[in-house]
């Protein structure tokens, strides 16, 4: 349920918020939960494991809009490959990225401790 409402929220953010906060950092914070919960949803991994994975996978995506992915693609034109990769790299990305799994990671350990008592 929890992928399925972030998913929403991403979606609203990218078809309603033009802002200089929400959709570029917020968004970002949102987008490695997302996908953290959605690798959790299928796969049974442990929190670091999947946290890690979600983050090195999030650089990547990143460092591929360094590199220009969508116009080596031939993609420049197509407005979902454009919202869903990304076009310009950005270091305060990482840092959202990293502020992201930073969350999820805190969550985890309170749902667990509080499994556990």
């Amino acid at each position: 349920m929890l992928t399925l409402l972030l998913f929403g929220i991403e979606v609203c953010i990218a078809l309603f918020v033009h802002d200089g906060f929400i959709r570029p950092y917020l968004g970002d914070v949102l987008v490695v939960m997302l996908i953290y919960c959605f690798v959790k949803t299928f796969v049974k991994v442990a929190v670091p494991k999947a946290a890690l994975g979600v983050l090195l996978f999030s650089f990547g995506i990143e460092f591929l809009q360094y590199a220009n992915i969508i116009e080596t693609l031939g993609l420049q034109d197509n407005k979902l490959a454009r919202t869903v990769i990304g076009t310009s790299f950005a270091w305060e990305d990482l840092v959202a990225y990293v502020a992201g799994i930073l969350l999820v990671i805190a969550v985890e350990k309170r749902v667990t401790r509080n499994r556990l008592e």
